[in-house]
């Protein structure tokens, strides 16, 4: 028989109180169970642990030798038991997300916001980048999650909708198109065009649409985070091509938004997790404060 956390902590109860009858009492235990529990661990470690009489014990010198290291133990085996159930409660805990900057930058703040505030021992790491990169951190083990946009699928991860963003033209106040109800996405690539870098989800929707389409387009300037395309909009540098989820980023007097048509540009986003590997608990419910931030814009709307 292999000992158990139950057989160390009754080894100890009757070392401390001297007799079986109170050190039962203590664990609120029969007696005969306490008996068997003492015989099961002395005939484990292989040692005579008590010398008995009638009216008390006294330990052996091998049960004097194993008080402190099982003790030890003991204490150990709670602290992993009382962390756990920490975990397990919320009252503690750790989650990494990588995130597209576009979520990063608004639904990503108010879900902690709203996380932290419900379970204040929770800790959210952040890391904003484009989408290649997030799925790349989720697939190496770097974050719990990713928060994205998966235009191919890809067998190792599971992803669960958030909401589709529409792409919008971004132009300045003054520009020809700034009062324009919508623009087709034809006459867009005849203007110098501001697009974020190849490896996000953005561009990659971009240049498929062209090339289906077969439209050349000119690209005037490529910036790795969208604020940085809006800055570039705002210059005077071209006409962007940024989603709709952005707008807030700016102040009422910033780019103007025009929708594009024929096509609509749409870009699903996810919540993106390994398959296979289990969620942390602090991850799970970061997980769950971004759905309800979701579904609370979309209620807004």
């Amino acid at each position: 028989m292999d000992a158990e956390v139950r057989h160390l902590r009754a080894f100890l109860a009757v070392a401390q109180q001297g007799t079986f009858t109170r050190a039962a009492s203590m664990l609120r235990v029969s007696q005969p169970t306490l008996t068997v529990q003492i015989r099961q661990l002395e005939d484990a470690l292989g040692v005579r642990l008590f010398d008995r009489n009638n009216r008390r014990v006294t330990l052996t010198a091998a049960g004097r030798d194993l008080i402190a290291p099982l003790e030890r133990l003991v204490v150990d085996f709670d602290a992993v038991t009382s962390r756990s159930s920490d975990l397990a409660m919320h009252r503690r805990g750790v989650a990494t997300v990588a995130a597209l900057p576009s979520l990063a930058a608004r639904l990503l703040p108010r879900a902690i916001a709203a996380l932290t505030a419900a379970h204040a021992g929770l800790v959210v790491r952040v890391r904003d980048m484009t989408a290649d990169a997030v799925v790349e951190a989720v697939k190496a083990g770097d974050v719990d999650v990713g928060l994205g946009s998966l235009l191919r699928p890809d067998p190792a991860l599971v992803t669960r909708p958030l909401f589709t963003d529409r792409l919008c033209a971004w132009v300045p106040p003054d520009h020809a198109l700034a009062d324009r109800q919508r623009v087709s996405f034809a006459e867009l690539t005849r203007w110098p065009l501001v697009l974020t870098s190849r490896d996000s989800s953005v561009r990659q929707l971009i240049d498929r649409t062209a090339e289906r389409l077969r439209l050349p387009t000119q690209v005037a300037q490529e910036a790795t985070y969208m604020s940085t395309a809006i800055g570039m909009v705002e210059a005077g540098l071209g006409v962007g091509i940024l989603p709709e989820s952005a707008i807030a980023s700016h102040g009422p007097d910033g780019p103007r938004t025009v929708p594009i048509h024929a096509p609509v540009l749409r870009r699903p986003l996810v919540i993106v997790t390994m398959r296979g590997r289990s969620l942390p608990p602090a991850a799970e419910r970061l997980v769950d404060a971004v759905e309800a931030q979701v579904r609370q814009s979309l209620s807004r709307r």
